[in-house]
C-alpha cells in the first residue's frame, strides 16, 4: 500500500501527535472531520481523485466516520462526524477511481434497536457497487 495514496476521512477522535506526524511523514492524507464539514462533497472528491490517481484503489468505510446521529450502533460513537448525505455525496463523485474492493467495518447492531446504522452501511456499500457496476 503506497502511503502517499492513502486518504483517511473524518478522523475526529484523539490521535497522539507523534503518531500523526509519522503517518502524514510517510504521505497519508488526513481530512479530518471539522474539515470535511468546511468543504463541499465535490471539492472534497475532486482532492481525493487528484491525490489518488490512476491506479488500482481500495475503499475501507469505517461507519464511526458517521455522527452517532445517522449511525449510533458502532463501539467508537462521537460526535462531529459527518452526515449520511456527506458520505454518500463525496462517495458517488469517486467514479473516475479504479476501485478494487470495499469493505465496511464496525457496525454493532446490539447498540442501534432502530436498525439505523446498518440502514446507513448497506446503503454506502450499496453506492460503492453502483459506481463500480456503474462504469
Amino acid at each position: 500500500m503506497d502511503p502517499r495514496r492513502t486518504v483517511q476521512i473524518g478522523i475526529r477522535s484523539p490521535v497522539d501527535p507523534a503518531v500523526m506526524n509519522w503517518t502524514r511523514k510517510r504521505g497519508v492524507t488526513v481530512l479530518d472531520a471539522e474539515t470535511v464539514q468546511e468543504k463541499r462533497p465535490a471539492e472534497l472528491a475532486a482532492e481525493i481523485v487528484q491525490r489518488l490517481g490512476s491506479g488500482p484503489a481500495y475503499l475501507s468505510f469505517d461507519i464511526d466516520a458517521l455522527d452517532p446521529a445517522f449511525a449510533p450502533g458502532t463501539g467508537t460513537p462521537e460526535v462531529g462526524g459527518l452526515s449520511t448525505y456527506q458520505a454518500q455525496a463525496i462517495l458517488r463523485r469517486l467514479g473516475p477511481i479504479d476501485f478494487r474492493g470495499m469493505d465496511l467495518m464496525e457496525v454493532s447492531p446490539p447498540y442501534d434497536h432502530a436498525e439505523i446504522t446498518a440502514l446507513a452501511g448497506a446503503t454506502l456499500v450499496w453506492e460503492y457497487l453502483c459506481l463500480v457496476l456503474g462504469k
